[in-house]
């Protein structure tokens, strides 16, 4: 079984989220279903978004919660034998009452995100999702990229020269040739987020769990 961003509970609250319905947890699901799950062989259950779902063990559930999962995530203990993908090492601490953590590099569909690579007119934008923590602090005269639909929104970051960012966000600026700028205090060193390609990080999951359910030796 596998619940992903197409659950009707889920597109429900989706469709009433405003500008925040274009946000990386929703496109990464789409990516997870067309571009990892397909190359990892597993008998487990697949969970993509963070939708309270009903008990369902011996399950596969990314975590896109790194502020605050273990309370946004309650859900999660109504379960039992789950490996929880975290693409961030720090959550996994954080997550680990739930099941089983294991890190895996946050990726993204660098042919998708690579089609829409131009020439650099703009200087430098913020990219991501409205209130991060740090985005307070930052300058008050540079472009924000917030709230566009997916294919709107690497049109627009694709043309400028720096950007401050995070995550996937960061990840596709640096396939799209931008400088990545800090400006969340939990990451103040840019160079943690690595190129990586879905299909690649489909390969790193399946090393992972085969290594928990025995079936790629010890």
């Amino acid at each position: 079984m596998i619940i992903d961003h197409n659950n009707l509970r889920y597109l429900k609250q989706w469709q009433y989220a405003g500008e925040n319905k274009f946000n990386g947890a929703y496109y990464y699901s789409v990516e997870i279903v067309k571009n990892i799950i397909p190359r990892v062989k597993t008998d487990r259950n697949w969970i993509t978004v963070n939708i309270s779902t009903p008990k369902l063990n011996h399950s596969i559930v990314f975590i896109h919660d790194n502020l605050n999962p273990r309370k946004n995530m309650e859900w999660l203990g109504q379960s039992d034998d789950l490996i929880l993908v975290c693409g961030v090492k720090e959550t996994m601490d954080k997550v680990k009452c739930y099941g089983k953590p294991i890190y895996l590099p946050l990726s993204v569909d660098i042919p998708y995100v690579s089609q829409f690579k131009t020439g650099k007119t703009k200087d430098t934008a913020y990219v991501g999702r409205k209130g991060k923590p740090g985005t307070e602090k930052l300058p008050k005269d540079i472009d924000y990229i917030s709230g566009l639909p997916r294919d709107e929104l690497l049109k627009e970051l694709a043309k400028y020269k720096k950007v401050y960012a995070v995550g996937r966000c960061a990840i596709e600026a640096m396939v799209l040739g931008c400088e990545i700028l800090p400006f969340d205090e939990r990451y103040p060193d840019p160079s943690v987020w690595k190129i990586l390609d879905n299909r690649f990080a489909a390969k790193m999951l399946q090393l992972e769990l085969d290594k928990i359910d025995n079936k790629g030796g010890k």
